[in-house]
């Protein structure tokens, strides 16, 4: 057995991203496996069985999922817009296909005193797009942000512990292990077991912030469709830095606002990681 066929979905992040960039920089429409693969140091077998372990997709459908014109699609169809799509749940009958959050907003005196008086808990898990790191309150879920190495960890804390300097913060892997084990395995989504998120930002970021959460899985929204279901449509600049603040990745998917067009713009934590979210999301949504 080979290293590569030992290793955890957690793990292959790192082979990933390198096959991301790779795509990046080929096209979906070009992809030669025997090349795709060689190009990552594996065979064809090896690349084959990491994309179906990592996101349950073959190399060249997840090449497809990660396309411009997949984004297109998606918003093409115009079930998917979110101005006609507000609900978040069961996508088949078969299966749930998204996580089942509950949330609530940060009391705003609590917030304009930057986290004063609050215990904030912080740790580290692996997750299918690298090491999430995560920040727990009182109320719930209050941060995820990611790290491609452990040599990438405080900056990536110090990415959500400046949101809150007046919080006092305390690191604890096993408090933030089950519950990051719960938002990273599809498996475990469930009605009964909601994510409690907390939302800590100005009235203006959380009502983005609201909205995101009700983007379905395998569906995409662009940044004006935001800005008209908030109702303020002429701010499509201001709904974009909202969208980039979100400090709740991945839970409070900002990751699926793309650009009118379709392209997969910016994202706080890397193209290629918003890239790897969407085509892993396929996955879910395929099986």
């Amino acid at each position: 057995m080979s290293k590569h066929e030992t290793l955890t979905p957690a793990d292959d992040y790192e082979t990933v991203r390198a096959a991301i960039a790779y795509l990046s920089e080929t096209g979906a429409e070009d992809v030669n496996l025997e090349r795709f693969s060689r190009s990552l140091g594996l065979n064809a077998r090896q690349l084959t069985d990491l994309f179906r372990r990592w996101c349950g997709l073959s190399p060249k459908s997840f090449a497809q999922a990660v396309a411009l014109d997949h984004a297109k699609r998606l918003l093409a169809d115009k079930q998917s817009v979110l101005s006609t799509t507000y609900a978040v749940g069961l996508s088949s009958t078969s299966r749930l296909h998204d996580l089942f959050v509950t949330y609530e907003a940060m009391p705003p005196g609590a917030f304009r005193q930057k986290g004063e008086g609050l215990e904030m808990v912080w740790g580290t898990a692996p997750s299918p797009f690298g090491i999430a790191v995560l920040v727990l309150t009182q109320w719930g879920l209050a941060g995820i942000s990611f790290a491609d190495t452990l040599a990438d960890v405080p900056a990536a804390f110090e990415d959500l512990r400046g949101r809150w300097p007046n919080a006092r913060f305390v690191r604890d892997d096993g408090k933030i292990a089950p519950l990051a084990s719960r938002i990273f395995d599809p498996g475990r989504w469930s009605a009964d077991q909601p994510v409690r998120v907390v939302l800590i930002g100005t009235d203006f970021e959380v009502s983005v912030w609201e909205t995101l959460l009700k983007i379905p899985l395998g569906r995409a929204t662009t940044y004006r469709a935001v800005a008209e279901r908030i109702g303020r449509p002429s701010a499509v600049r201001a709904v974009g830095a909202a969208v980039g603040k979100n400090p709740v990745s991945f839970v409070v998917p900002c990751h699926r606002v793309v650009g009118s067009s379709g392209a997969l713009t910016g994202y706080h934590w890397g193209l290629p990681r918003k890239r790897a979210i969407l085509g892993w999301e396929a996955g879910v949504v395929a099986t």
